[in-house]
């Protein structure tokens, strides 16, 4: 098993780093003094709102945002528990700054503060529910955490893999697997500098985390276009034989490496200041959340190998368009969260649009700019069709002569 091996590797590394760096100074933070302190400043300012002084509103819930929501750790806690819910409180903080900066009439700006306080109460509210504390809710806790995380990640890994395999160059998956490696200790790495080193956070630090995002779905785009491309069995016999030694003694082979490295690094850092904010938040030793962490790294290496084995019982055709279709469908939902987290470092302008749905499993948030971004991945699907089109008429008709 000497792939399952390279694959678990990696993780019993990370495993270590995780719970040898010092804990963040976190604290079982209290939503609802959060949430007072943000409705009660936020609110003296939204009723004294005036379009002309727009810029200045923005600014301040801004601030808010960074100074309070997030500085509280307030974000961190609910990123633990539910990674939607977070970038849902996010996007409706764009929301009231974008209108705000836009200097929208006061009544927009209102709906959209109280649509923003009523999430953030209901949160408040939800967490006071809660019980926690225990051996067997932190340990189920860090067993989601990293079973969450890191499954988006290991669907990307499974298609990079099996595509090698598949296509007669399994001596070549030891990439993918490098790029694992590479992204967990780029991840340990970041999360130690944004914890320790130089403070990283705030604005600076949602702008990595946006980069990263848009990095990786121009990526993922370029790999699920380039195995559409070769969805017709003939096409892809003919081009391996053609074509394949050179393709991946270049910049092929780099590209589905570093597709690997940034659908693991785009969530890793994040993930490890999670388990750090763990530990530090509970009374319980450090164990019961390492127990956590190595069962759900043994679910995933378990998952991957089923779902590997599954894989080479599915038909090319079939396989290379799931997997193509599932790139794609991370590229366009990596876009728009991309584009969300590069707006609240104000690197990018935020123009709330009306009628558009939240789906943030999709990343798809209600602004024109992250819409855009989207939109810039879907213009090429028609051509792609056509293209498709285009070639299975060509076999059609060489078929049909011979």
């Amino acid at each position: 098993m000497p792939c399952l091996r390279r694959f678990l590797y990696p993780f019993i590394l990370a495993l270590s780093f995780v719970f040898c760096t010092d804990a963040v100074a976190a604290k079982q933070v209290s939503f609802q003094i959060i949430v007072n302190k943000i409705v009660t400043q936020g609110s003296d300012t939204i009723d004294h709102y005036l379009p002309k002084n727009g810029l200045a509103t923005a600014d301040f819930i801004s601030d808010l945002y960074f100074d309070v929501f997030e500085a509280s750790g307030m974000e961190i806690a609910i990123g633990l528990t539910d990674p939607q819910h977070k970038s849902e409180l996010e996007s409706l903080f764009s929301k009231v700054i974008g209108l705000a900066a836009n200097g929208q009439p006061k009544p927009q700006v209102d709906r959209a503060w109280q649509e923003l306080t009523q999430a953030l109460q209901a949160t408040a509210k939800a967490q006071s529910d809660q019980h926690r504390g225990g051996f067997w809710p932190l340990f189920i806790q860090a067993f989601i955490i990293l079973l969450r995380e890191g499954f988006e990640a290991m669907l990307v890994i499974t298609a990079l893999t099996t595509y090698l395999c598949r296509q007669g160059a399994p001596h070549k998956v030891g990439v993918i697997y490098q790029g694992v490696g590479w992204a967990l200790a780029a991840s340990i790495l970041t999360a130690i500098l944004l914890n320790q080193v130089i403070s990283l956070a705030g604005e600076r630090q949602e702008a990595l985390e946006g980069i990263t995002m848009l990095v990786a779905a121009l990526v993922l785009f370029y790999v699920s276009t380039w195995l559409l491309a070769k969805v017709e069995p003939s096409r892809w016999k003919a081009w391996i034989d053609g074509q394949v030694t050179t393709a991946l003694s270049k910049g092929s082979l780099f590209t589905l490496g570093f597709a690997a490295f940034l659908a693991v690094y785009r969530e890793g850092a994040e993930t490890v200041l999670f388990y750090q904010a763990l530990i530090a938040s509970s009374d319980e030793p450090f164990w019961v959340a390492a127990l956590g962490f190595g069962a759900a790294s043994l679910a995933l290496v378990g998952l991957f190998w089923i779902m590997r084995r599954l894989s080479y019982q599915v038909p090319l055709t079939i396989f290379f368009s799931v997997t193509a279709a599932l790139l794609y469908y991370l590229a366009i939902s990596f876009a728009g969260t991309g584009v969300l987290e590069l707006q609240e470092a104000k690197w990018v302008s935020i123009t709330p649009l009306s009628g558009v749905p939240r789906i943030t499993w999709l990343g798809l948030y209600p602004t024109m700019e992250s819409l855009a971004a989207q939109c810039l991945l879907l213009l090429p699907i028609p051509f792609v069709i056509w293209r498709w089109k285009q070639s299975q008429n060509t076999l059609h008709k060489a078929k049909t002569l011979a």
